[in-house]
């Protein structure tokens, strides 16, 4: 399914290709987490551990926007729509844990070689990371066009693994799927880059013509689910385009309107194929993230600031700093 070409991309950028249409890619903190030199904001805030992450994609090159901030080759994106013979929730899930294992062997010592070891890995932590824990089902691409995405939430449960599932919230169809056979995921987040109808379609360059208005429905049933899964109102900033003083009090009647558990409020990296799009001076510094959080707050009575993390660029905003750490059950 996936060209040539576009897979000698990828694996430049340093995927593994999974299948027919999925991906695995070591996020940094992963590795950091491996040589002991701190975790990720996933970690900190959740309690999820970095090291036991899998951050991978069942749709890496399919996705209905083109949104500024991707790193992904957007210009190279497939189709809107994951059609065709697909690969089942097992096979994808047993594929990314073979792949990332292959891709996490630079960490490995081998006590038996007489060479000089360069890896500075705990090898404790490494033992432990043949087997990840946490599956990050985001990346590259729209998780919620596979159309087993369900299945495969289902599949990583009886595994005894959490998954993160994030989306752009055009398929609400899909979220009402999820919520109706008990697929939902360990945390459902919700992209929402823009306050506005206008800011939405220079932002995101959907081919969807009623994507705001998808985005808003399946915000909508985002409300309702609060009590089934944990639910996240996820923001990327980009400095000068989508976090000026006026858009604080609109993202803040989208916040009011969904009632999440936790916002996150996160500066876009220009990193991969953002760089093309988004210049390194566009890039927020964390004392902007807390400073457009804190007027976002003023309209928002109920939120606090829960945590931050400076090296992310991230803060996260919620109700109760009880319920950060994901609980027993809860998978």
């Amino acid at each position: 399914m996936i060209p040539e070409n576009v897979k000698e991309i990828l694996k430049k950028q340093h995927y593994a290709i999974v299948g027919k249409h999925s991906a695995v890619q070591v996020c940094r903190w992963t590795k950091k987490s491996l040589r002991d030199e701190g975790v990720c904001y996933k970690e900190k805030f959740y309690g999820i551990k970095s090291h036991l992450c899998c951050q991978m994609s069942p749709a890496v090159m399919w996705c209905p926007n083109r949104c500024l901030h991707c790193w992904r080759a957007v210009e190279m994106t497939i189709d809107n729509e994951l059609n065709g013979k697909i690969d089942s929730p097992k096979e994808i899930i047993d594929g990314c844990i073979e792949a990332q294992r292959r891709l996490l062997q630079g960490f490995n010592i081998d006590k038996n070689s007489k060479k000089k070891q360069l890896s500075r890995a705990n090898q404790e932590k490494f033992s432990e990371a043949q087997e990840p824990m946490q599956f990050a089902i985001s990346l590259s691409g729209e998780p919620t066009v596979y159309e087993k995405i369900g299945e495969l939430i289902e599949e990583l449960r009886k595994r005894g693994k959490t998954s993160f599932l994030v989306t752009n919230g055009l398929y609400p169809e899909k979220l009402e799927e999820l919520e109706k056979k008990k697929q939902l995921p360990t945390q459902l987040y919700i992209s929402v880059n823009t306050s506005n109808e206008e800011l939405y379609k220079k932002f995101h360059r959907s081919s969807k013509k009623d994507a705001w208005e998808r985005l808003n429905k399946s915000l909508e049933i985002m409300t309702r689910l609060r009590n089934k899964t944990r639910t996240i109102f996820r923001m990327n900033l980009i400095l000068d385009m989508n976090m000026l003083p006026e858009h604080a009090e609109e993202y803040a009647e989208l916040i009011k309107k969904t009632n999440p558990m936790f916002v996150e409020i996160k500066g876009v990296m220009s990193v991969g194929f953002a760089r093309q799009r988004i210049p390194y001076n566009k890039m927020p510094y964390h004392k902007d993230i807390i400073e457009f959080s804190k007027k976002m707050l003023n309209f928002l009575p109920e939120y606090k600031i829960l945590d931050e993390k400076k090296e992310s660029r991230v803060v996260l905003l919620g109700k109760d700093k009880a319920d950060m750490k994901i609980k027993k059950g809860e998978i």
